[in-house]
């Protein structure tokens, strides 16, 4: 069965946009993991405008699931992570005012300075994974870095989806099967939901874990957390 991780980055944004310290994200963290969740995620930005990376450091000792950290890693995130150690980290190359991650990494023009990145949190004992658009030159790419997982970044197959056009499947499906053939672990991640989740995951039969943010926060305005974490591990398997 895949693995779901749940980014909590949106509790954050609710509890900045008030002050104080409603909704606690350790506290949800807790909550989603003891709903079934199988991973905690958190992206942590330089201007701490939702994560702030204390609450990486507070986070650490109460997820006892799979702990992934992503984000860009500038000199901050780094020394961050290798405090943190989490279980992975996913290396996003999000620019500083970016809303939410909008591209994959370009690995064959960044290519020496991930493999720097990456064997640094490997020899810290972490898994390291790169978010990726679904081309097949920078699956290749991701595997000459060393990495050990790749995260497809799924925003066009979920908004082609959305429109009706199930054929946005086949560059996931492609690409998820270079990297496995690889040797790489695939996960993926932005704007999957309870629409589309089930969809891609019968298509991807490789996939590791998906982490899942936005879309589930939204949904369990409506239908609640626990039910809706329960919701998608039905299915992901």
């Amino acid at each position: 069965m895949t693995k779901l991780s749940v980014n909590i980055n949106k509790i954050a944004t609710l509890r900045n946009s008030r002050g104080g310290d409603v909704p606690n994200v350790v506290q949800f963290a807790k909550d989603v993991q003891r709903f079934g969740a199988e991973g905690v995620t958190i992206h942590p930005r330089p201007d701490e405008r939702h994560i702030r990376y204390q609450d990486a450091r507070d986070l650490k000792p109460v997820v006892y699931t799979e702990y992934n950290v992503e984000g860009n890693p500038v000199d901050s995130f780094l020394k961050l992570v290798l405090e943190v150690k989490p279980t992975q980290v996913t290396l996003v190359p999000d620019a500083e005012d970016a809303i939410t991650s909008n591209a994959g990494w370009d690995t064959i023009k960044h290519k020496d300075f991930l493999v720097d990145v990456i064997k640094e949190f490997q020899l810290n004992g972490i898994r390291t994974s790169i978010f990726v658009d679904p081309i097949l030159k920078q699956i290749e790419g991701a595997k000459a870095t060393g990495a050990d997982r790749i995260e497809l970044y799924t925003e066009a197959f979920a908004h082609q989806y959305g429109l009706g056009n199930k054929d946005a499947i086949k560059p996931y499906v492609e690409t998820a099967e270079l990297a496995h053939n690889l040797g790489l672990g695939v996960n993926a991640g932005h704007d999957l939901s309870l629409e589309n989740i089930k969809f891609f995951k019968e298509n991807i039969p490789s996939l590791l874990e998906v982490s899942i943010g936005h879309a589930l926060i939204a949904e369990s305005l409506y239908l609640g957390v626990e039910n809706v974490i329960q919701m998608y591990l039905q299915k992901l398997k």
